[in-house]
């Protein structure tokens, strides 16, 4: 049985390693959204059109959502905004079960119920909808869903003048202790810190 390299476990079914690296140096805006790149010098993880200069091959691993790079340990790059990436179609052509119940965590229902009633609405049990989601998304169902909620508040506090608890109650967070304990999880930042510098550059550009 042939050995898939570590690099390439958690990339979509349709690209392989020399194509996302190829994209990512060209900055492909027609990749932009099926895979995200990590570097592991910076523990840092972009679109493959992020503006930064790109990092040397052999430093970078891909992955097919942004999901599946924070798990491996990587926070999101400041510059690109994953969080902004178009809907990724990473999951073209994985299991029916695996793509409902995307659907269902993109519409926010990990947001009001757990991931045994999730597997149950999808006719599964939980152990063998965390497998599929593992081989189709690179990701848990609750680290998706995580990664969505910081991904909605992130772009609130870009795009809007909303208080931060307004934000995070409109983002799927039960309580703003969770919405700053996320945060910090994956940005190493709390969410205050990103209205500072949105009112700098507003301030700026007046």
């Amino acid at each position: 049985m042939a050995v898939i390299p570590a690099h390439q476990i958690a990339l979509p079914p349709h690209l392989d390693w020399a194509t996302c690296d190829r994209a990512r140096l060209a900055r492909d805006r027609s990749f932009d959204g099926m895979f995200f790149s990590g570097v592991r010098s910076t523990r840092i993880y972009c679109r493959p059109v992020c503006p930064v200069r790109p990092a040397r091959s052999e430093n970078v691993t891909f992955y097919a959502t942004a999901a599946a790079a924070e798990r491996a340990g990587f926070r999101p790059c400041l510059r690109c905004r994953p969080e902004a990436a178009p809907g990724s179609p990473a999951w073209m052509g994985t299991a029916t079960t695996v793509a409902r119940g995307v659907r269902m965590i993109d519409a926010g229902y990990l947001d009001r119920e757990s991931v045994a009633d999730l597997a149950t609405a999808l006719g599964v049990g939980p152990r063998h909808l965390l497998r599929l989601f593992m081989r189709h998304v690179g990701a848990s169902p609750s680290e998706l869903a995580a990664t969505r909620r910081v991904q909605r508040a992130k772009r609130l506090i870009d795009e809007t003048d909303m208080p931060l608890a307004e934000i995070a109650f409109s983002a799927g967070f039960g309580s703003v202790r969770r919405f700053n304990d996320e945060f910090r999880a994956i940005y190493r930042r709390p969410p205050s810190s990103f209205c500072r510098s949105v009112a700098s550059r507003r301030s700026r550009s007046s």
